[in-house]
């Protein structure tokens, strides 16, 4: 009597293990990867983009703003604890993830497979842009914790070489729709937005303050390599006069990192370094 032989069964490769709670570990890796991707790496981008924004005032506006940042108290340890420790986790699990999962968009070109790809991609991207951006203008050239005034001069020395000028561009796409896709995504795994229409509603908030976010990065680049601040001066004086006196009696200024207050009183003027 013949017989049928039964075909062997399919073996699916490991990949990426779904979610589930009390499971391993992997649950609370994974999990505090996308928290830390919203608070704080977020909220520091958007501070960062507004702060950047100060360039379209010029460059003794935004250094100014740099000069401000670098005062703040403890601003060390808050860089360390809120900003390159979280960033360095956040980048290293989320290339642990890129690496073992497996993107199906030749075979399932649905919209959702193509943003898990594009989120992906622009994370590496992402990546590399921090490691060049915080080498270059942290640790490099200039030190503008101690010479903020030299800040948008050695911002746009530095723009003035059009490969490096358009990676700033593509950086800056690719960072704002990953912060956007991701905030989309946190909500999601996190139960923010439960339900097919609360996702798709939220995810319109997100694409435009995506776009949003997108447009004052480039409007700030733009301000470095436009004509209307062209060859700005290496340390300009950073003047911080009291809002509503055209002319004070007392300003302060800030110049080759020396902080400058310039008293006048009865016509004579005398200037102070601190």
């Amino acid at each position: 009597m013949a017989t049928t032989e039964q075909p062997p069964a399919h073996i699916v490769e490991r990949g990426v293990q779904p979610l589930r709670a009390a499971e391993g570990t992997s649950f609370i890796w994974r999990k505090l990867h996308s928290l830390l991707g919203v608070i704080p790496i977020g909220a520091f981008l958007i501070e960062h983009i507004i702060s950047n924004w100060e360039a379209v005032g010029g460059p003794a506006a935004y250094g100014r703003q740099v000069y401000f940042l670098n005062h703040l108290p403890l601003v060390r340890v808050l860089e360390w604890v809120f900003i390159f420790i979280p960033i360095l986790y956040h980048a290293i699990y989320g290339l642990y993830i890129w690496i073992r999962g497996r993107a199906n968009v030749v075979y399932y070109p649905w919209a959702g497979n193509w943003l898990y790809v594009a989120q992906r991609y622009t994370g590496v991207f992402a990546v590399f842009y921090i490691a060049y951006h915080v080498a270059t203008q942290r640790f490099m050239g200039v030190d503008l914790p101690n010479h903020p005034a030299a800040a948008f001069w050695k911002v746009q020395h530095e723009l003035q070489n059009p490969w490096i000028l358009a990676f700033y561009v593509v950086a800056m796409i690719a960072i704002c729709f990953h912060f956007a896709y991701g905030v989309w995504l946190f909500a999601a795994k996190w139960g923010l937005a439960p339900g097919e229409r609360a996702r798709r509603r939220f995810g319109w908030v997100c694409g435009v303050a995506g776009l949003i976010l997108m447009a004052m990065g480039l409007a700030s680049i733009w301000a470095f390599v436009s004509s209307k601040y062209a060859n700005a001066p290496e340390n300009p004086s950073l003047s911080y006069q009291r809002p509503g006196y055209s002319n004070p009696s007392s300003a302060l200024a800030l110049s080759h990192g020396r902080l400058i207050v310039t008293i006048e009183h009865a016509g004579n003027r005398t200037n102070a370094a601190i």
